[in-house]
């Protein structure tokens, strides 16, 4: 942290005091930045990562230039530079903290968690070592993703997820659904009710496999718009992007309590 860069909540008693930018930054107030695919077309509903009004504090979104999902999923070579990239200007333009819109930059969470002077955390799978230790040690988490096939022993030790945590989870895909399916193949439009419904029943169907599912984590950031539902339908916790990067600019974005005492 530049020590001489104010960090702190600005209210009628606090900002009279002298305040200073870093060299180069144009832009102010951002808490969370968050990095999303360049290259995808289907629709962004509330509750999306990269919808305006998922969010009840400022997010500054950005790009990965050229990035494409099978590219993303599938480590391409050029993929982390690109990531960095977009990181280190999210960094230069103020964000305390950077997250992702999407799971799998996950596959690149140590690396670029180790290269930034900021919080990183670039997956919602992130989250997965938190979650089981709130639950007995009997207990296991349900997990959806957008990509099955894409979940790998790299992508978990990138998050931090141990073997023996692996072992505990209980993963289904939904690349495969008819609406979902939307979202990988870039068909640019499907019907956001049946989406709901592919959720709802991919959840029902492991938590009635597996009665000792505790938790739920989604790992698609566009599946916290269904977060809801499919609480409602399981009757457990839910965790998905938004409750990470709630959790993020939580900490980063702390204000002062006032009241009566």
């Amino acid at each position: 942290m530049d020590k001489n860069v104010r960090y702190g909540y600005m209210d009628e008693t606090t900002k009279r005091c002298v305040v200073k930018m870093k060299k180069g930054q144009n832009i102010a107030g951002w808490p969370i930045g968050i990095i999303y695919i360049d290259e995808v077309y289907y629709p962004m509903v509330p509750g999306n990562i990269v919808n305006g009004y998922t969010f009840d504090f400022p997010v500054r979104l950005r790009a990965v230039e050229g990035l494409d999902i099978p590219n993303l999923f599938n480590c391409g070579d050029s993929v982390y530079g690109a990531i960095m990239a977009a990181c280190k200007k999210l960094e230069s333009e103020g964000c305390r903290a950077i997250s992702s819109a999407c799971g799998f930059f996950g596959n690149y969470h140590r690396q670029v968690a180790d290269a930034m002077d900021i919080p990183i955390a670039l997956s919602s799978l992130v989250q997965l070592p938190w979650i089981e230790t709130i639950l007995k040690p009997s207990q296991k988490i349900g997990v959806l993703t957008a990509d099955a096939t894409s979940i790998t022993d790299r992508l978990f030790e990138s998050c931090g997820v141990s073997k023996e945590l692996q072992e505990k989870l209980v993963v289904r895909g939904l690349g495969k659904e008819p609406e979902f399916s939307c979202i990988l193949e870039g068909r640019g439009e499907f019907d956001n009710a049946e989406v709901e419904q592919e959720l709802i029943r991919a959840a029902t169907e492991i938590v009635e496999a597996n009665p000792e599912i505790g938790a739920i984590l989604l790992e698609c950031s566009d599946m916290p718009p269904y977060a809801a539902a499919i609480q409602a339908a399981v009757g457990l916790p839910v965790f998905d992007f938004t409750t990470l990067i709630r959790w993020l600019h939580n900490a980063v974005a702390q204000k002062p309590y006032t009241g009566w005492i």
